[in-house]
């Protein structure tokens, strides 16, 4: 790494406060920006570099977008670095949804606030699925035959993903790392594997898995918004079914039309989509369980990239890490897809919303230019006028 910068800790800040505040349209738009500012524009990131933060972040578990800004700020300013630009890419985003969510508590009883609610939570619905899609064309291949006949252990995973997800309506951790060990022992088992190993990690993972105690409110927020953001690889959408399963069915701490909402909120906010967790923490309880939430969230991809920037190369030439991280990035997808089906049934009420939710589908495929927020605005007036003025 080039330990002579030709940009101050404080140009990369604001940069990042910004991108944090303008920043729209998702992942894979933020770290193109990235790209064309960064190293394109400003030359203050090489070319091997960000490829090198971009691998990281694919590799890793994390948002995506989040991550790489993480790892550029380690580049050349090493631990506060990453923690300032960590720090300043999500704040402005959080701020946002802290405000949304005053405002959502306070007018959520109010007619006109459902009427939005209506259609936005339809599109939201289309937007997921889409995106679910995608990732796993991206992930795991096309389901053609060959691509199943090459790859079909992921498919396993993938397809026992979404069965279990749809009929446990849970997030089953245990289920990941499973495909993650599987698969690595099978296509990249590495040489300090064996039965004692082995037993010895299943043990500590079951016993991490299963184990049970009473806590504060605040105390399972941290705990269970940790988890999630220890399983979010490549989009912020993949945290949808940890966060389905532990605030709506088991917690039962946000209705289905409060949860579809909250992820309304994060696809109308710039930044990561990830930030979705301080609006829900907001709604649970207050501020506190809003800061809680998103600290939770993030502090994982925080730690595995400090952790692992230092000696990445060497990590990601490593076979049996990229056969683990596969092997779980085809079971969370799995686990996505089953959430969406979940979610679909119970909010996909009436003809309308159905319309609603393959419009947005068809939308996202065939306009190119056309980005999530609109889509929602769109979604919003639809639901006015259905609800306030046709009903």
């Amino acid at each position: 790494m080039n330990e002579n910068p030709k940009y101050t800790l404080k140009e990369l800040f604001l940069y990042f406060l910004k991108l944090g505040t303008i920043g729209f349209g998702g992942p894979v738009a933020l770290v193109g920006y990235m790209h064309k500012d960064l190293v394109e524009n400003r030359k203050w990131i090489t070319e091997e570099e960000y490829r090198e933060g971009l691998a990281l972040a694919q590799l890793a578990p994390g948002p995506l977008a989040a991550q790489l800004g993480i790892y550029l700020g380690f580049v050349h300013y090493r631990f506060l670095g990453a923690t300032l630009i960590g720090f300043a890419f999500v704040l402005p985003s959080f701020l946002m949804v802290l405000l949304l969510g005053i405002i959502y508590q306070i007018y959520g009883g109010l007619s006109w606030i459902q009427a939005v609610f209506y259609g936005v939570g339809a599109a939201v619905i289309g937007i997921i699925a889409l995106s679910s899609y995608k990732l796993t064309l991206k992930s795991i291949g096309k389901p053609n035959l060959e691509a199943i006949k090459s790859k079909w252990l992921l498919w396993l995973f993938f397809i026992l993903a979404v069965l279990i997800t749809y009929v446990t309506e849970k997030e089953q951790v245990f289920l990941f790392i499973a495909a993650g060990l599987l698969y690595m022992i099978v296509y990249a088992r590495p040489k300090w594997w064996n039965i004692k190993t082995a037993n010895s990690f299943s043990l500590i993972t079951f016993l991490a898995i299963f184990w049970s105690y009473e806590s504060s409110t605040l105390t399972k927020i941290a705990v269970f918004f940790a988890e999630a953001g220890t399983f979010v690889f490549g989009s912020g959408l993949a945290i949808v079914p940890f966060l389905h399963s532990g605030v709506v069915t088991e917690n039962q701490w946000l209705t289905e039309q409060q949860f579809l909402d909250s992820v309304a909120v994060a696809m109308i906010t710039p930044g990561p989509v990830v930030i979705t967790v301080g609006f829900i923490g907001y709604l649970v309880n207050g501020f506190l369980g809003a800061l809680v939430a998103a600290l939770a969230t993030f502090l994982p991809c925080y730690l595995f990239t400090i952790a692992m920037a230092p000696s990445f190369k060497k990590i990601a030439q490593n076979k049996p890490v990229k056969a683990f991280v596969e092997g779980i990035t085809a079971a969370v997808i799995g686990a996505l897809v089953g959430s969406v089906i979940v979610i679909a049934k119970r909010s996909i009420i009436d003809i309308p919303t159905a319309i609603i939710a393959i419009v947005t589908i068809f939308a996202l495929l065939y306009i190119k230019k056309i980005q999530e927020p609109y889509i929602i605005v769109v979604a919003a007036v639809l639901g006015l006028i259905i609800k306030l003025v046709i009903v």
